[in-house]
């Protein structure tokens, strides 16, 4: 008997989808036994790659990790073990630029059995009820918080997340410089504008993380509107929460879409195991387009092979959350892939978090985001 084990995170869509996934794969492969294990969303970011690497065989993990991962023998390839064209289907089939995220020094590292970037979402019942149009500009969206109609997740890495977003939409390039994140200037603005937002939003927005601002628009008739909020396709499916959400694209600021920042998650298979042959046959059974389109959505995963967010059945079953959030997708800004990025990413997201809630100054926290990522270049 092979016995593998894995680590998720604990939701729905990253728990019951590759427990299901397992359960068919020890059908089909009776000498097999996997057993999944779940750790909090917070964790889930912030988890220890050498440790987990060294607990688990299979992890599913998401793509601002994998660089580290990669360079620290962490993980195998999966060119090593799987056929280049299969490899080469899911990176034809990728949403966005989900399956290159996983991708460092030319070797495929994870799977993207999972995509996600923040996208707008509403109570579309609410939404009628109470005579409301959908915000399509930064304007609009204003106007809404202000109505106290909007809320969306900035505990502080949704915040750095949110953050690079804004530099993009003011026109600042994020990352391409040496010395700093984006251009000063650019980074000054863009902390305003957002913290002119949170001013007017619910004061909870800043402690709480997507999966709460999903569940509390579900189960309250509080909030009408979020504006970007990593998304999860669960809360657009019948009678999985109390009341459905609806999905769509970003609001645009100055005539342009807001391009918000990929996340998601894959699987990938730790070099500790003892038994690589099959933990990459299920990893790419659940990466498969055949089972993220049928098997993995149908048990709660959010799917990583673009057939299945074209798939008409997939899209019937969650309100279209998929083919009208697509776009949203394929305009998503990947996150660098040098090594010490993470020590930034960890870093920074408190100081901006400070910025926002009026801590420290917004001149200050650019000045100290910036040294930490003059710091992180070095690691």
């Amino acid at each position: 008997m092979i016995k593998l084990k894995g680590i998720s995170w604990n939701h729905t869509r990253g728990f019951t989808s590759v427990v299901a996934t397992a359960q068919r794969f020890e059908e089909l492969n009776p000498n097999v036994r996997i057993t999944w294990e779940k750790r909090s969303l917070q964790a889930f970011a912030d988890a220890s790659i050498d440790e987990l690497t060294d607990n688990y065989d299979l992890l599913i993990m998401d793509n601002p990790h994998v660089s580290i991962a990669a360079r620290d023998n962490n993980l195998l390839a999966f060119d090593d073990y799987l056929s280049a064209e299969f490899i080469e289907e899911l990176a034809n089939n990728s949403v966005g630029e989900s399956h290159a995220s996983y991708n460092v020094d030319n070797k495929q590292w994870t799977l993207a059995t999972d995509a996600a970037t923040p996208i707008a979402t509403w109570r579309e019942d609410l939404a009628n009820q109470q005579n409301i149009q959908i915000p399509k500009t930064w304007e609009e969206l204003l106007e809404l918080t202000k109505a106290g109609k909007v809320a969306f997740a900035s505990i502080p890495i949704d915040t750095l997340m949110h953050h690079y977003m804004m530099c993009i939409a003011l026109g600042g390039a994020v990352f391409k410089s040496k010395i700093e994140v984006a251009p000063r200037a650019i980074m000054i603005e863009a902390i305003k504008m957002y913290k002119e937002l949170v001013a007017v939003a619910p004061s909870y927005c800043l402690e709480m993380n997507p999966i709460q601002i999903a569940e509390l628009m579900t189960k309250t008739d509080d909030i009408v509107y979020s504006p970007f909020n990593y998304g999860y396709s669960n809360y657009s499916k019948n009678n999985y929460a109390d009341n459905v959400l609806k999905a769509g694209g970003l609001v645009t600021f100055n005539g342009q879409r807001l391009r918000s920042t990929l996340g998601g998650a894959g699987v990938a298979v730790s070099s500790k195991t003892k038994h690589a042959e099959i933990a990459m046959k299920y990893a790419e059974f659940t990466a498969s387009e055949k089972i993220q389109s049928g098997f993995y959505f149908d048990f709660g995963g959010q799917p990583g092979h673009r057939k299945a967010w074209l798939n008409e059945e997939v899209n019937k079953q969650s309100k279209n959350f998929f083919k009208d959030t697509l776009q949203t997708l394929d305009e998503a800004t990947m996150r660098p892939q040098y090594y010490g990025y993470m020590h930034f990413q960890d870093e920074a997201s408190p100081v901006i978090h400070d910025a926002v809630t009026g801590k420290i100054s917004i001149e200050a926290a650019v000045d100290k985001m910036n040294s930490i990522y003059i710091e992180s270049l070095t690691h």
